[in-house]
């Protein structure tokens, strides 16, 4: 019986024509004792049956979301700058269509490398715990490989959440082999290691490869991986959900083809670094069958929506800004005058990269704990629009931010499941306003209801989109799982 893949590939090269043979898979003798070979297992053996009610109602939130945020992505000088760059340096293909963009189409690879640059352009996707942006790495492969294939053989809108929910897992599992990924990072930005990874898996699923060629596909996707740190709040940072996507979905076109990696990726062997070499206390185990009583991880623990476009933890520091506005200006609405305070103090956990006392772009003021809470006590709230070069240029704004003082109590770890927002100021008659947040609106422990994220996903697909458009999308995902195939939601997109 011809793979996915296989029926794909041999029109689409027909209608180049292009005439290629398909590769003979050499079979490989079982490593069933591995804990990649219990990945690859995993990843191809894995059913619609096996997706929970739960599981199914959250990961189509989760698509929702992440469309709604990369049609607005679509809109910003990255995405276009790379989008301006695959057109321009290679071919023109018509297969995968753009976010935002009617008429544009790129090659596979390349449609899931812009879009997920716009899915992370604002840093406005989700997040999990431990600390990744699970959905902007795995979406836009999965839709690029959709596109790819003929229209007779369009996967369905179950095998579509399907392999969107094995890269989610396969991204959980992972961070969770170690301790360390689950503080604030440091190092590399999780979403350009294990979101390849996911991106690898959700592929591998979809075109589906049997268990070999999955394992082959993770461990491609682990010498792909990887970004420093260094480059978060540059306008490199969304690269790495762009790349995670691309060369995740392009780590399973080669195993398809027959390309080998290390069997052993995954495991922990002494003296030879594999996955391993992105964390220190890496400690790896076995995934379960599906048949042997899987849980799906998102099962256990919702995702983090944010309600503004901005890093994670600015979330914490401006519901308690907020809350401070209130008291500041009672019952009318309005903004804050700075001569009416006298110093700030922001109680934040010890985070270098997210701690910026100046921000002197939008992508540094997504990422300053400082410019959040400011934006906050001045006008109640964040919006998209407080990230304008003209509001990051707002006198009373720079006047604020100037008597900011900051304190990092041993009690605040650098966690997303821990971590609070504390927001302290002295106005100059010697009053003290304090205001405080353990768990912001979106967060998974107090996630966002349907409606507020049906209002967001309107908000920002209807920057790029007519009305009757958005609300096809809404309809498309939120029956996503009853689509003999996915073609209404590619016809959303295009």
């Amino acid at each position: 019986m011809l793979s996915k893949l296989q029926k794909t590939i041999r029109p689409v090269c027909a209608m180049r024509g292009i005439h290629k043979t398909s590769v003979e898979v050499v079979e490989h003798p079982a490593h069933e004792k591995t804990v990649t070979g219990s990945f690859g297992r995993f990843i191809s053996e894995i059913k619609p049956q096996h997706l929970s009610s739960t599981v199914l109602h959250r990961s189509k939130r989760m698509v929702l979301d992440s469309i709604g945020v990369s049609l607005l992505g679509s809109t910003t000088d990255v995405f276009e700058l790379a989008l301006q760059h695959c057109l321009y340096m290679y071919a023109p293909d018509d297969i995968s269509s753009v976010y935002g963009r009617r008429g544009t189409r790129l090659s596979p690879t390349l449609a899931a490398f812009v879009n997920g640059v716009a899915t992370h352009s604002m840093d406005f996707d989700d997040t999990w715990h431990p600390a990744t942006h699970p959905s902007g790495a795995v979406l836009p492969a999965l839709l690029a490989i959709s596109d790819m294939m003929p229209k007779n053989n369009k996967p369905s809108g179950l095998d579509m959440l399907l392999a969107f929910n094995i890269g989610i897992e396969i991204q959980g599992r992972l961070m969770r082999f170690s301790n360390e990924a689950h503080n604030i990072p440091k190092r590399f930005h999780p979403p350009s290691v294990v979101g390849t990874m996911g991106s690898a898996a959700a592929s591998a699923s979809l075109l589906s490869l049997d268990r070999y060629q999955c394992s082959h596909a993770l461990a491609i996707a682990a010498s792909l991986a990887g970004a420093p740190m260094a480059n978060a709040a540059t306008q490199s940072k969304p690269l790495h959900i762009g790349n995670a996507s691309r060369l995740g979905m392009e780590a399973a076109l080669l195993a398809s083809r027959g390309l080998e990696a290390s069997p052993l990726i995954l495991d922990a062997v002494a003296g030879v670094a594999g996955f391993n070499a992105f964390y220190e206390d890496y400690v790896p185990k076995t995934l379960s069958s599906p048949n042997e009583g899987h849980s799906f991880l998102l099962e256990e623990q919702d995702i983090g929506f944010k309600r503004f476009p901005a890093h994670l933890g600015m979330h914490w520091v401006v519901d308690a800004a907020a809350s401070v506005h209130k008291l500041l200006v009672g019952a009318d609405s309005g903004t804050v005058a700075p001569h009416q305070v006298q110093d700030i103090l922001l109680r934040i956990p010890q985070s270098k990269y997210i701690n910026r006392p100046f921000p002197e772009s939008e992508h540094q003021a997504r990422h300053s704990f400082q410019f959040n809470a400011c934006s906050a006590l001045l006008d109640g709230t964040v919006m998209v629009q407080s990230f304008s070069p003209a509001a990051l240029r707002r006198p009373d704004l720079l006047a604020l931010l100037s008597r900011v003082r900051v304190e990092h109590p041993d009690d605040n770890p650098a966690n997303f499941d821990r971590m609070y927002g504390e927001v302290q100021v002295t106005l100059v008659g010697g009053d003290i306003l304090k205001g405080r947040c353990d768990t912001f609106y979106g967060h998974w422990r107090n996630p966002l209801t349907s409606e507020s994220l049906r209002e967001k996903f309107r908000d920002n697909a209807g920057a790029v989109l007519p009305p009757e458009r958005v609300e096809g999308l809404i309809e498309a995902v939120e029956g996503l799982d009853k689509l003999g195939d996915c073609t209404p939601l590619l016809l959303c997109l295009q």
